[in-house]
């Protein structure tokens, strides 16, 4: 039992690297100070393990053909196309805001989008861990068909934790590159608009890359 879910956790790892996952981290990361970079990046791997579970379960109960399961690539691809929208929405339409201050002997700089300074943290907060669902949904079939070879058929909840822990892992390790972008290369609001550019257009690539496949 034990070597399945080291097997298991690993497999989470590989599946981690994917370029939709690691875009999502990166979309919802920009800007955000480590508190809210750590909280976010979690809340994505759960949901990503949540969405991985109660598929397994339905699975178990209903017959579901390749075809409908292969509509969660679908829903995969346009949740990233959307995110790389509205960033470059945020950026042509210069509602991204930047200030900083010096508190307690260092330096803060806060960034959030409107024309007025309203923190939305829950927001983005609720937003990842939906996004870790409906994200959960692409790709399916390759891990409940990996995960069930390891399970002989059958898909626990210590599996799903096991693969979890792997995806969270790697999600929180990225989301901390990218706070690193965000502590030292996100002074200006030039800076912000260029990332939040850069990574909208990439997130464009990547979601229609995933629909053309």
């Amino acid at each position: 039992m034990e070597l399945s879910l080291l097997v298991i956790f690993w497999y989470g790892i590989l599946h981690a690297f994917g370029p939709d996952h690691l875009t999502a981290i990166a979309d919802f990361s920009i800007g955000k100070d480590k508190q809210k970079t750590l909280l976010i990046t979690t809340l994505f791997a759960i949901g990503h393990g949540v969405s991985l579970f109660l598929f397994a379960k339905l699975l178990q109960t209903i017959e579901i053909s390749d075809e409908v399961l292969g509509y969660g690539d679908l829903i995969s691809a346009t949740v990233i196309i959307v995110m790389g929208l509205y960033l470059l929405f945020l950026v042509s339409t210069d509602r991204i805001q930047l200030k900083t201050h010096w508190h307690e002997g260092k330096e803060h700089t806060h960034i959030w989008f409107g024309k007025s300074h309203d923190h939305q943290e829950s927001v983005a907060q609720s937003s990842s861990f939906t996004m870790g669902l409906l994200m959960g949904a692409g790709g399916v079939r390759g891990m409940l068909i990996t995960l069930g070879a390891v399970g002989s058929g059958c898909v626990d909840l210590w599996m799903v934790g096991a693969f979890t822990a792997g995806v969270m892992l790697i999600f929180v390790g990225f989301g901390l590159v990218i706070l690193y972008l965000n502590q030292h290369l996100l002074g200006s609001v030039k800076n912000v608009r260029y990332a939040f550019s850069v990574a909208g257009v990439v997130s464009l690539i990547v979601g229609t890359n995933i629909l053309l496949g």
